[in-house]
């Protein structure tokens, strides 16, 4: 699959159809390959808005699916449920919106203490093996709850091939258990919010603009949870950054992720088109090493 992934979490609440087809399209033209989605995001308008562009756009199997399930909204809240049976009647509808037989990847969206995991695995196991799906993974697995999957899986002959989790210059968490775990096993991590939700693209430097994701309803907790005064220091540190190499502060925010040991791509969540193509000029940048050393010391 392509270096870089198209998130579509925004897709059929803040981007309407024109363009999530726009998007698509401008992706695809530049080589991308790779369309993360998962069944709630829009309440499931976004798997919808990709099947009405499969066969249309592209062809279906021009394009590799990856999609999640176990996370949904009911009546404004979120309800997590990872049991066998909401698991695969999610991944059904899944099938009938994206209209496709099958998806290339599919992954628990994130762990449950309240179903047992071999229950939970169990249904990623019934999926590949009858065809639903190709390949199985995880999403926001810790790393000792990844390493028990795979070796769950494993014993079933069902690879776990991928561990979806946010990673970024402004959230480097993973590194302490879930990547080393993911290198050690050979599973790709696909890191999501690469750009930490568009702080390290400095568009907060100097506080919230007007429809920034921080402003959005959607988000209530996005301020509180991502513009403190560290992550706006980094922030700074990739804007200085940028400049000294004359790029932008998206390319070296995901060429940095891009390049971390395990990540198999970044994926990126952009609103418009114009920010898409900011995000695949990064696949034609190689971060001096002298300036990937001091980003990770500042970001540490």
């Amino acid at each position: 699959m392509s270096r870089l992934g198209l998130g579509t979490m925004l897709w059929g609440t803040v981007v309407d159809a024109e363009s999530s087809r726009d998007l698509l399209a401008g992706y695809l033209e530049a080589g991308g390959t790779l369309v993360d989605t998962a069944h709630s995001y829009g309440q499931g308008a976004a798997e919808s808005m990709i099947g009405t562009l499969l066969g249309d756009v592209v062809a279906r199997d021009d394009v590799t699916i990856c999609t999640k399930a176990g996370i949904e909204r009911r009546d404004g809240r979120r309800v997590v449920d990872t049991s066998r049976g909401t698991l695969l009647t999610q991944l059904d509808t899944s099938l009938h919106r994206l209209g496709t037989d099958h998806v290339d990847l599919w992954l628990v969206h994130t762990w449950s203490d309240e179903a047992p995991l071999t229950e939970t695995l169990g249904a990623l196991e019934y999926a590949v093996t009858s065809g639903r799906a190709r390949y199985a993974g995880v999403s926001n697995y810790s790393g000792w709850q990844s390493a028990r999957a795979y070796s769950l899986l494993e014993s079933a002959r069902v690879p776990l091939v991928a561990h979806q989790l946010e990673y970024s210059l402004a959230a480097r968490d993973a590194e302490l258990e879930a990547i080393p775990a993911a290198v050690a096993l050979g599973v790709g991590v696909l890191a999501y919010s690469p750009l930490a939700g568009g702080v390290l693209t400095g568009k907060y430097r100097s506080g919230i603009p007007a429809g920034s994701r921080a402003a959005m309803r959607e988000f209530p907790h996005f301020a509180a949870d991502r513009l403190g005064r560290r992550e706006l220091a980094v922030a700074d540190a990739v804007a200085t950054a940028a400049q000294g190499l004359g790029v932008s502060t998206t390319e070296v925010a995901l060429a940095w992720v891009r390049d971390r040991p395990g990540v198999a791509a970044p994926v990126v969540g952009s609103r418009t088109l114009s920010q898409l193509r900011v995000a695949l000029a990064s696949e034609d940048l190689e971060l001096p090493a002298e300036l990937v050393r001091a980003l990770d010391e500042v970001s540490d």
